[in-house]
C-alpha cells in the first residue's frame, strides 16, 4: 500500500473528526444567538404593544438572553419584576 494514501486517509479521519468535536458547541452557540435574536424582537413587541399605556423594557442583552433562554416565561418574568420596580 502506498504511504501518501494511508497518510491522506488519516489526515480526513482527522478532520472528520476534529469537525465532530467542534460543531456541536458551534450549533450551541448559534441557537443561543437566534433565541436572543427573537428575545429582542419579543421584548420590542411588548414595547410596542405596551406604548399605549406608557410601559417600556430596556432592549439589551441582558433581557435578551433571558428571553431568547427561557422563552416566553422569560418575558413574563421582566414584565412582572418591570411592574414590580416600577
Amino acid at each position: 500500500m502506498d504511504f501518501n494514501f494511508i497518510t491522506y486517509l488519516a489526515c480526513i479521519c482527522f478532520l472528520f473528526l476534529f469537525g465532530k468535536i467542534f460543531i456541536i458547541p458551534i450549533k450551541k452557540v448559534a441557537k443561543l444567538v437566534i433565541n436572543s435574536i427573537l428575545g429582542g424582537c419579543t421584548i420590542w413587541l411588548i414595547n410596542l404593544v405596551g406604548a399605549g399605556i406608557n410601559f417600556h423594557i430596556g432592549i439589551n442583552f441582558f433581557t435578551s438572553i433571558l428571553v431568547g433562554l427561557l422563552g416566553l416565561p422569560g418575558a413574563v418574568c421582566i414584565i412582572i419584576i418591570k411592574l414590580l420596580v416600577s
